[in-house]
């Protein structure tokens, strides 16, 4: 409210206020802040419309008698009024909720068994805004939509557009709610509490009633069904999922080629029914059909006045009794639809099931003993090598009928890439035509293979080059089984090298392979170590003319 209706002098009645035609701004100031997502009150410091608080401001003589007073902090105590802070009621109440635990009766108009119905709810009183809402606990197979009865909102009271408030309740009332009335029994501690801190004597509490029909549903009702001889229903409740199975020998030796085959026969309890099933070995040459006789009740005694031998299927009528679990012993032969069947052993649910409801029937187990496989312990061969690719990719048509590429040692293949040790040989061979040859052999560490390139001589008549692709190259005798490989431990000075018939004698060596050998010590042989030593040494004491030329002992290989 604006405060200059008292600058005119005039007095504060209808008739002698007048209202500012010049002011615009009528919002009123924020009273709530949120800080780091919490709602926190502020103060408000000015009015409506950006006016001065009442509060605020003084008149001009209470200003002068508080400047004239006789300040009384020196000679005694001073009065400091608290001023409480401003928090609003969303605020001071938000989250705190009343509980009250009540019910309704439902009235059942057309049912013998049942007049009215006891419907428990659970009414809730939000204080932060007087809003209500009712709910209505759910029952498993209870057949009534339940639930969220009411909403959350404010319930009218009366026709006076008036609403519930939480004075307004109370235990052991009646809240009437939009043509229902609920009966309030109990509440919680925390509304128990809130209550009695706000000065409401609250009622004692009652006991929710009983509803009669849930009542009426509990007590067992009598059974004048006779029970029979024989509960189909009963069978299917107990005995489901139970199975004897038995371990057999069919006897199928009377045609031409005929044989015994192991066999296992499954005796299902819930229905009487029995199951019998081939069990088939590896490389057997036979179909795998597993079952050998479908799932049915095997008759075992026939009317023979009425069935004739024509037919073939049986049915009940025909059939005067059915195999039984007592008709299957173990260590007897049985003959099941025409077929000989030696039980030999069973599982051990059946052996328990037949020591708690059959003791008398005698369990035998039968040892069978079992055919030797003659290609069991045989071994297999690997054929000799036909010279057609390298050894493992040859190797890999005999593991399997698809052929896979050999594994590869990634982690040499990494460490050893582009190292290449190289030496010079010559061909050893009974042609007088070959003395004059030279040849460079590289050996790759990265995969062990070996490539030899053959140096150009003038005037010899023979087509330098490629003499041999990388390939891997194995030692001579070695076997396909376990082959062995040329390593950098085998090339000494002057060793030979057979490769596919040819003989290499090795007569140099590069400035790295001593590097690379020395590093290695551990792994390669003295004698080796010290033939590159020696060459090496020798060669570089002498200055070469040919160095001095600029050319080098062992030539690169072009690619």
């Amino acid at each position: 409210m604006s405060w200059n209706w008292n600058s005119h002098g005039l007095p504060f009645l209808p008739g002698y206020t007048f209202r500012d035609v010049t002011k615009s701004a009528f919002h009123r100031p924020q009273t709530l802040d949120y800080r780091n997502g919490y709602a926190l009150p502020r103060r408000p410091t000015v009015g409506i419309g950006q006016d001065p608080l009442l509060s605020e401001e003084l008149l001009q003589q209470e200003i002068s008698e508080l400047s004239f007073e006789t300040p009384d902090v020196t000679y005694g105590s001073f009065d400091h009024s608290q001023h409480e802070d401003f928090i609003p009621a969303h605020v001071a109440l938000n989250k705190k909720v009343l509980r009250f635990y009540a019910y309704f009766k439902e009235d059942i108009l057309f049912s013998p068994e049942e007049e009215y119905r006891v419907r428990p709810v659970v009414i809730y009183y939000y204080l932060e805004d007087d809003s209500m809402c009712i709910i209505e606990p759910t029952v498993e197979n209870s057949g009534i939509p339940q639930g969220k009865r009411i909403k959350r909102q404010r319930l009218p009271k009366n026709e006076r557009d008036e609403h519930y408030q939480w004075k307004d309740l109370n235990l052991g009332m009646d809240l009437k709610v939009y043509g229902v009335k609920y009966h309030i029994t109990q509440c919680d501690p925390f509304t128990k509490e809130f209550m009695e801190s706000e000065g409401i004597v609250l009622n004692d509490p009652e006991q929710m009633p009983v509803d009669p029909y849930s009542k009426h549903r509990k007590n067992v009702l009598p059974s004048f069904t006779t029970p029979s001889e024989f509960d189909r229903m009963q069978q299917f409740l107990t005995m489901d999922r139970k199975v004897l199975r038995f371990f057999a020998l069919w006897d199928d030796a009377d045609p031409l080629y005929g044989d015994t085959r192991s066999v296992t026969i499954q005796y299902y309890l819930v229905d009487d029914t029995v199951e019998i099933r081939e069990v088939h070995e590896s490389n057997s040459g036979r179909n795998h059909f597993p079952i050998l006789m479908r799932r049915q009740r095997l008759p075992k005694k026939i009317k023979s006045e009425t069935f004739p031998t024509c037919v073939l299927e049986v049915s009940k009528e025909d059939v005067d009794e059915f195999y039984s679990p007592k008709d299957f012993q173990v260590g007897q032969t049985m003959k099941l639809m025409g077929r000989r069947f030696l039980l030999c052993d069973c599982d051990g649910f059946t052996k328990d099931y037949y020591l708690k409801n059959h003791p008398d029937v005698t369990m035998k187990p039968t040892e069978v003993t079992k055919k030797v496989d003659m290609l069991q312990g045989r071994k297999k061969e690997v054929p000799p090598y036909n010279g057609f690719g390298s050894l493992e990719d040859s190797l890999q048509n005999c593991l399997s009928l698809i052929p896979k590429p050999p594994k590869k040692n990634v982690q040499k293949m990494l460490e050893n890439d582009h190292k290449v040790l190289r030496y010079s040989a010559r061909l050893d061979s009974q042609n007088p035509a070959d003395e004059g040859r030279r040849f460079i052999l590289s050996y790759f560490l990265s995969n062990d293979m070996i490539s030899i390139f053959e140096k150009p001589t003038c005037n010899s008549g023979i087509i330098s080059g490629k003499f041999l692709e990388k390939t891997c190259i194995h030692k001579p005798g070695s076997t396909v089984e376990h082959p062995e490989f040329y390593s950098p431990a085998d090339f000494a000075i002057g060793a030979t090298v057979e490769v596919f018939g040819h003989r290499f004698v090795l007569t140099d060596a590069d400035h790295y392979v001593l590097t690379y050998l020395e590093s290695n010590s551990s792994q390669i042989p003295s004698q080796t170590l010290d033939s590159i030593r020696q060459k090496l040494r020798v060669e570089t004491a002498n200055i070469h003319p040919a160095d001095q030329n600029g050319e080098n002992i062992i030539a690169e290989p072009s690619s």
